[in-house]
């Protein structure tokens, strides 16, 4: 090979190792101080209040009262006077049977009675004549035994036959199916011209105003839930199992079962709902939650503040610095670099007080609602918490402390400038 040649590649080596060395000399400087940078994070203070304390559960809506309507006499079926579907009151007409059949019990039951009042009336005329001084010497005694015990056979029968009526009367009015209860009608299970009999279901009707849940919880809450029940009747709501927001409310716990399951170790209870605008449907499956007490004067704090660790729960506290505190791991030798010393001076200077996060323990005294733990250690009254932007904290890291739903503030053209005047300086320092 050439000496040309062999000086050439000689060129090209020194090239690709200068532009080697000045890429990593840059890329040092920068991650020096990009990692000093303070994070944007979103702060909220630790506050003290009143925390009502719930017991969550999973339960069946129960109609308050199911009536499946049966005729109570058999006969071909006229109509139905309900619609499918749509509410009815007590003593509405639900169906009619065909009453002619009733009407003539009820006719000859009435002739009965005439007929055995007529009787009675002559047998009491013969009494009565025959107990009169002109016409008694005339009558023998066994005679008027005879009629008195004749007046009382006949009004025996005029009483029997008056029962006849009522009875007839009471069959007669069960050609006309009324609705026993309030409710909402079901799907008609008979059509009419049908023939039914006293076991042949017309329509169920079920009560959902007002409405009770069935539901159940393990057997350890059984001594809170009734010494929190012997105080006032307990309130529960109906949440959505997706949002968690309350979609029926006003509920009451009404019964606690007197035993506990063996089986599974949990005891049933039943709440009873308004259910005013029919949110809740029999047969429904529904998330419960009945508060059980309050915990007063509770330190909470947002759920997305506390993070968990290998040694326990702790949150990013946030650390206020002094004025002209030098910033925790900045270097104190950049006076010694004159090139660098200038714009990179009064960037580290505008971090100087930045605030800083601490690694606090706490420990978690429980759930305060689906967004809130509360603190039983750890922390006090105001203390700022970090809630997001925490996946790029660790101990002594410097933050831009902001409200929530805050963004950071867009870097104006002057900071713009001084950012290219530093990185263009590193260049030239390179």
């Amino acid at each position: 090979m050439s000496r040309g040649k062999w000086i050439v590649i000689a060129i090209i080596v020194v090239i690709i190792g200068v532009v080697a060395w000045r890429l990593t000399h840059r890329n040092s400087g920068f991650s020096g101080e990009e990692n000093n940078a303070p994070v944007p994070v979103t702060v909220v203070p630790a506050v003290r209040g009143n925390v009502p304390v719930y017991l969550t559960a999973n339960g069946t809506v129960q109609a308050l009262n199911t009536v499946t309507v049966l005729p109570q006499v058999g006969g071909k079926l006229l109509k139905l006077d309900f619609t499918e579907g749509q509410p009815v009151k007590q003593g509405d007409v639900i169906a009619e049977i065909d009453p002619r059949t009733l009407q003539a019990q009820y006719d000859q039951a009435q002739a009965k009675k005439s007929q055995d009042a007529a009787q009675l009336a002559t047998a009491q005329a013969n009494l009565k004549r025959s107990e009169q001084p002109q016409y008694k010497q005339y009558v023998a005694e066994i005679d008027r035994i005879t009629q008195a015990n004749t007046v009382r056979q006949l009004s025996a029968a005029v009483a029997a036959d008056e029962a006849s009526i009522r009875d007839a009367q009471v069959q007669l009015g069960y050609t006309k199916v009324l609705s026993p209860i309030d409710g909402l009608a079901g799907i008609r299970q008979v059509d009419p011209g049908n023939v039914v009999t006293t076991t042949t279901p017309i329509v169920v009707i079920t009560q959902l105003h007002p409405i009770n849940v069935i539901f159940t919880l393990a057997g350890k809450y059984l001594d809170q839930v009734r010494s929190a029940q012997a105080q006032a009747p307990l309130p529960l709501v109906v949440t959505d199992p997706t949002t968690g927001k309350i979609t029926a409310s006003g509920g009451l716990l009404k019964v606690v079962d007197n035993q506990i399951d063996p089986n599974t170790s949990s005891f049933k209870l039943k709440a009873e709902f308004p259910n005013a605008s029919s949110e809740l449907w029999p047969g429904q499956f529904v998330n419960l939650r009945m508060q059980v007490g309050t915990v007063q004067n509770a330190l909470v704090v947002p759920t997305a503040a506390v993070q968990r660790g290998p040694s326990g729960d702790y949150v990013y506290l946030l650390v206020k610095r002094a004025h002209g505190a030098p910033a925790a791991g900045a270097s104190t030798d950049a006076p010694r670099h004159g090139h660098r010393g200038g714009n990179g001076a009064n960037a580290k200077g505008a971090d100087a007080n930045a605030p800083t996060v601490k690694m606090q323990p706490v420990a978690v005294a429980g759930e305060a609602d689906d967004t809130h733990e509360m603190i039983g250690a750890g922390l006090q009254a105001g203390d700022l918490v970090v809630t997001e932007g925490q996946f790029r904290l660790k101990e002594g890291s410097k933050v831009t402390p902001m409200k929530p739903g805050e963004e950071p503030k867009a870097p104006t053209a002057e900071q713009i400038r001084k950012a290219a005047q530093q990185g263009g300086g590193r260049g030239r320092h390179g």
